[in-house]
């Protein structure tokens, strides 16, 4: 490409940063002011610089802002963290959801209120950790070593088995089943300011990581060889890769449970614009993921009104056919 085409390139993505996040503004009113009862923007403004405690204002603070902004949080960081499970494994199909990492943290959730504890990011935490590495294992075991298939085969293996494990705990305890399940598929009702407030210092630390990790990561997907001549330490960046992807998948689990797909299909809908520049990728995934989640959960209040569906199932209306379509495309290269 010519210097001109170069600078036409940059110029575009540039451009797009700013109308991706005017989109993203769009999406957050619209999630704010429809619902149940619909509410006009003027009495929005109203209740945020002249609160005065009525229930539009009330509803507007306590509910739809909170909800809305953790919407945000948490699909940029199940989008950010699919973006860098793909850069990571060097695998178009790859996705803390598919590899078991969510299926992980929401055992560890369940385990912990099974045995008398509290929903807790730590546990959340743990359980997408050990999910991580148990997938990095199974698919690292035999003559060939690591590679894209037998990875995604030993995360559908692993979600398999902690799946049936974490029904298995729910069928043991009712109380459990009861306490978590809108919870178990993928939902942001009932979120509020501490909901907000628990998952962000984790969400700030794992997109820092993902932002200061673009460049090595752009290099690493030519190849570990090519990026070890180039004198990159691989192994600090995969770990602070794998960092990143279990803070932002752990935490987003923790807060509004296993949502599928999200960190499949926005990852792939980005690189249809800026290529595979994950200096570029990780700040559109960011605000494609939180525009994606905030549509996915205003449909799933307004389809059934007056009943609200889990968030999860609309995000996996969308992202199964996307899947099959990429696995198709993938098994024909």
């Amino acid at each position: 490409m010519n210097r001109t085409g170069l600078l036409g390139s940059a110029r575009r993505l540039w451009l797009g940063l700013p109308v991706g996040a005017a989109l993203l503004g769009v999406c957050f009113w619209l999630s704010v002011t429809l619902g149940s009862a619909d509410v006009p923007l003027e009495t929005v403004w109203r209740s945020l610089v002249a609160f005065d405690g009525s229930t539009e204002h009330l509803i507007i603070r306590t509910v739809r802002l909170p909800r809305s902004l953790l919407a945000i949080a948490v699909g940029s960081a199940l989008a950010v963290a699919g973006a860098l499970t793909q850069g990571l494994t060097r695998n178009p199909l790859a996705a803390p959801d598919l590899l078991g990492v969510e299926v992980g943290a929401a055992l560890a959730m369940v385990l912990a209120l099974y045995g008398g504890g509290t929903r807790s990011v730590g546990f959340a935490l743990a359980g997408a950790a050990i999910a991580a590495a148990a997938v990095y294992w199974l698919g690292s075991l035999g003559r060939s070593g690591l590679t894209p298939m037998k990875l995604i085969i030993a995360g559908a293996a692993l979600s398999y088995l902690l799946g049936s494990l974490t029904t298995g705990v729910l069928l043991v305890s009712q109380q459990t089943l009861d306490e978590i399940r809108f919870w178990l598929a993928g939902s942001l009702a009932g979120a509020d300011l501490a909901a907000l407030k628990l998952v962000l210092p984790y969400w700030g630390v794992g997109v820092l990581l993902a932002l200061l990790l673009g460049r090595s990561l752009t290099l690493l997907a030519l190849g570990e060889d090519v990026a070890q001549g180039l004198g990159l330490p691989t192994a600090w960046i995969k770990a602070g890769a794998a960092l990143a992807v279990v803070l932002l998948a752990g935490s987003a689990v923790a807060v509004a449970g296993p949502i599928a797909f999200v960190g499949l299909v926005v990852p792939h809908g980005v690189r249809f614009w800026v290529g595979v520049d994950y200096r570029w990728i990780v700040p559109y995934t960011l605000l494609a993921g939180g525009i994606l989640l905030l549509v996915a959960d205003i449909a799933a209040r307004l389809l059934l009104q007056p009943q609200e569906l889990p968030v999860g199932i609309m995000t996996a209306l969308v992202g199964a056919p996307c899947f099959l379509y990429l696995a198709r495309s993938h098994v024909k290269r």
